[in-house]
């Protein structure tokens, strides 16, 4: 397996159990989902089936295309959910005892672009920045 499968595997876990876990067990993602988010419920029960979704298209063998569209919808997915962690970093850090705290939230909102590009990368849609360079 190289290094990108490995990586398809591992992002394909995390969002299984992501998803598994929106679906289950909503109220901590449905406690983090900005006001303005219309129908939260069913967008929380949505994201789990879009996780499940993608992470499935991630690891499938049979069509590089069915990869590609799986990949970016679950950059587009890390994209969209990115206000729900900005809104859980401003409710967490506002709580009298501090919440979590920095080395939570900081951390995580550095690793939101990672994982966009993440799933790009190991879904095969891109190989930036680390494609060899031709040499002529």
């Amino acid at each position: 397996m190289t290094i990108k499968g490995a990586f398809r595997w591992i992002l394909a876990l995390f969002y299984s159990f992501a998803g598994y876990k929106h679906l289950v067990d909503p109220a901590p993602f449905l406690a983090i989902t900005p006001e303005w988010v219309p129908a939260p419920d069913a967008v929380v029960w949505l994201t789990g089936i879009a996780e499940v979704l993608g992470a499935t298209g991630l690891i499938q063998p049979w069509s590089i295309r069915l990869r590609h569209a799986a990949a970016i919808g679950l950059g587009l997915y890390a994209v969209c959910v990115f206000p729900a962690n900005i809104n859980h970093f401003f409710m967490d850090m506002a709580r009298a005892d501090g919440g979590l705290g920095l080395a939570y939230h900081v951390p995580r909102m550095f690793a939101q672009p990672v994982i966009v590009w993440l799933s790009l990368w190991a879904g095969g849609v891109t190989d930036w920045p680390l494609r060899r360079r031709d040499s002529t």
